[in-house]
């Protein structure tokens, strides 16, 4: 049976990386949420994706030119079509993120340490800020990263750890076989055309999938996790095909 990962939280219809887009994921139906950390100037951890700011704030510069109390002044849009009247959301501190894991012990969450923080910041402290604040939800969390230095430092603090990797063949590539990360999660356009999907010992997740017929001809291949932002739109589709 598939299991779906809510990418980003609910970000089809939440801003995403936002307590909202993971609360609306959960009343979703979702166990698995994925978001994305980066650290503001003061170093202080907070859920959020792109490279700068301008896509998601219409602020130059990156998130980490700015400090916290910057930061706060932050507000995320809501996606097209379903913003209507509503005001920009809050920007969400991984602190938050630990809150909301307590108060939902049955989630997940794949937590992607970005690389823009890691060049930043180094990838320990990084790491170690992270994990500070996650500590009293640890079980319920999975650093991942395409940053293999990420993943060295999570490895010392972590039960479990996750690449991330936009091409299959790069799981491959020299010094993660001594990672053994317990997923590894993978673009589905880089990705073989054919053949069975998975390695040995670590679980398979494929992103970005909104497409039920997608989803099943991967389910088929040996795939059990998903990535979707479209968390409940999937869900909806893949019960009308027999999930």
């Amino acid at each position: 049976m598939l299991e779906l990962v809510a990418h980003r939280g609910y970000a089809r219809r939440f801003p995403e990386n936002t307590l909202a887009a993971l609360e609306g994921a959960v009343a979703a139906g979702a166990r698995y949420v994925e978001i994305d950390v980066q650290l503001t100037a003061d170093a202080v951890p907070i859920l959020f994706h792109d490279r700068d700011c301008r896509r998601l704030c219409g602020m130059p510069g990156a998130i980490g030119d700015y400090d916290l109390a910057q930061v706060a002044a932050f507000g995320l849009s809501w996606p097209e079509g379903t913003g209507a009247g509503r005001a920009p959301v809050p920007l969400a501190r991984v602190a938050d993120l630990a809150a909301f894991l307590a108060a939902h012990p049955a989630v997940t969450a794949f937590v992607e340490i970005k690389r823009e923080a890691v060049q930043r910041f180094g990838a320990m402290p990084v790491a170690r800020a992270v994990h500070a604040l996650l500590k009293p939800v640890l079980a319920q969390t999975v650093p991942i990263s395409f940053s293999r230095k990420a993943l060295v430092a999570a490895r010392t603090l972590w039960p479990a750890i996750g690449l991330v990797t936009t091409r299959y063949r790069d799981f491959r590539a020299r010094g993660t076989a001594s990672l053994a990360p317990e997923y590894h999660f993978c673009d589905a356009r880089g990705l073989p055309q054919r053949g069975p999907l998975g390695h040995q010992g670590t679980t398979l997740v494929v992103y970005e999938i909104d497409d039920a017929a997608q989803a099943r001809a991967l389910e088929a291949r040996g795939v059990r996790f998903v990535e979707t932002f479209a968390f409940a739109e999937l869900t909806s589709a893949l019960k009308v095909t027999g999930a």
